[in-house]
């Protein structure tokens, strides 16, 4: 529960104030009047994907489709402020490997095509650093991994954590840019070993990687 705490940005004494209000009547009333709260809290940086992660930690079972209706229903659209984004290309430091995925974003069956990024963005006056992991199949964060330095082990724990989810038949293809953590000999081994299908965008081709790119930036 810390962890969670601290990724959405929440102290406990709002936790439980809003884990109170849960046992209350007229929840859509009171999921609304909560939804305002968080979004004049946040400085109207919430749009309804991180809007409903955070309900979850709340204690809410909401689905993205009715937070974004009722923030459409009380006039709540979020300022998208697009993170930095991290460049991690230093040259060549191991192996690049083939443009494998080739732009074809569309995938019929889940745990078949991965992508993933590095990104960096500021917490206050604090630089932190995101590696997620995406599924084409239905667009939806697989696994993450957040750090303030942006060293190999951001990387490599979202890979380990990735992994546990995939069952002993699944091997898909993951695809990133050619950043130096996925030219290390450590990460390329690890995929591997899982039987994995490696596959990077070509140099300063930033839409051969463009659905995370997409998701990087609007997801407020």
């Amino acid at each position: 529960m810390p962890d969670l705490l601290t990724i959405a940005e929440l102290s406990r004494s709002t936790y439980y104030y809003h884990q109170q209000r849960l046992t209350e009547p007229n929840k859509d009333q009171l999921l609304c009047d909560d939804i305002g709260h968080l979004f004049n809290e946040h400085n109207a940086c919430y749009g309804y994907r991180r809007m409903t992660f955070i309900l979850k930690q709340l204690g809410y079972l909401v689905n993205k489709k009715k937070v974004q209706r009722l923030m459409q229903l009380l006039r709540l659209k979020a300022v998208i402020r697009a993170p930095k984004k991290y460049r991690s290309y230093r040259g060549k430091e191991g192996r690049i490997a083939p443009n494998i995925l080739m732009r074809k974003f569309d995938c019929e069956e889940p745990n078949h095509k991965w992508v993933t990024d590095v990104t960096e963005f500021r917490v206050g006056d604090e630089k932190l650093y995101l590696s997620p992991v995406l599924e084409l199949f239905n667009r939806q964060i697989i696994a993450y991994q957040l750090m303030r330095k942006p060293v190999y082990k951001l990387v490599s724990d979202m890979l380990e954590k990735a992994i546990s989810t995939l069952k002993s038949t699944e091997k898909p293809l993951i695809h990133s840019d050619q950043g130096w953590q996925y030219q290390l000999d450590s990460y390329q081994q690890t995929l591997a070993s899982h039987g994995f299908t490696q596959s990077m965008s070509r140099k300063g081709n930033c839409l051969d990687n463009a659905v995370i790119e997409s998701f990087l930036v609007t997801t407020p």
